[in-house]
């Protein structure tokens, strides 16, 4: 049996409804989904990654239940964000990258509708720095945005710091909740499938704040590889004290990139 399989098993299953989709920035769309089968789903998981699970042209929600239930390793299945979750409605938001080529799950995301449906497993773990720190740095390109910013919108209301975000165009800015104190810095990079170093040389240019920071660094894995490598070598910052992952690599879809970090780990 796959990770994939094994990791959906693992985790509770929702069948839920497209209830609104639609362009949130020029490269980036947002689907919320909901349904009664929320109602038990934990609150306070705003950043946790959730498994989506899209079902076959053609599925009904009857067949596409029995396929989870009987052959979940034949379901396409890709790692999302819950950005927002508004237990009241019973409903989440989940927001997708528009890139270059699309992919399954961005080809479903632009041509959902309400009333269609999609699975989601989970949640897992909430992305998020240390808490207890004296500041906090934040690092994340569009793929890590919302997860970066759902983070970024929990953090108390004196938090101070700095979150580099990486866009793709200046009408890509949203707005994020966060407290007064972090500044947010919008780095544009226009064609993502090419390796950028922007986000390593401002935090390089950084005036570096007292005490230590909390640290959320995802996206790109080169990237995200070249940043650790500063703050743990350069910057002497522990590695228990940091969210980091790679979530995506230029050239790799996500089946090709989670085998590779599985590898890499093992």
């Amino acid at each position: 049996m796959s990770a994939e399989s094994n990791s959906i098993r693992s985790r509770k299953t929702r069948v839920l409804d497209v209830v609104r989709s639609g362009r949130l920035t020029p490269n980036m769309h947002r689907v919320t989904l909901g349904g009664m089968e929320l109602a038990d789903f934990p609150g306070g998981q705003e950043s946790a990654h959730v498994k989506l699970l899209l079902p076959e042209r053609g599925a009904t929600q009857a067949s596409f239940r029995q396929r989870l239930l009987s052959d979940p390793k034949q379901i396409t299945t890709r790692t999302y964000t819950v950005r927002h979750h508004r237990p009241h409605a019973q409903e989440i938001d989940i927001d997708f990258v528009i890139h270059e080529g699309g992919g399954a799950a961005c080809d479903w995301a632009l041509g959902s509708r309400p009333g269609d449906f999609a699975g989601i497993a989970g949640p897992g773990p909430i992305k998020a720095p240390d808490p207890v720190s004296d500041w906090f740095l934040f690092c994340a390109d569009m793929t890590a945005l919302p997860a970066a910013a759902a983070s970024m919108e929990t953090l108390p209301p004196t938090a101070v710091g700095h979150a580099i975000l990486e866009i793709t165009c200046d009408d890509d800015i949203q707005p994020i909740d966060a407290p007064p104190g972090m500044m947010c810095h919008w780095l544009i990079h226009e064609n993502p499938s090419e390796f950028s170093d922007q986000q390593l040389e401002y935090v390089k240019a950084l005036d570096w704040l007292d005490g230590t920071p909390g640290v959320f660094v995802a996206g790109e894995s080169t990237t995200v590889s070249s940043l650790k490598t500063h703050l743990t070598e350069i910057r002497n910052l522990d590695r228990k004290g940091m969210y980091i992952s790679a979530y995506w690599k230029i050239g790799l879809v996500e089946d090709q990139h989670q085998i590779e970090k599985r590898a890499k780990a093992a």
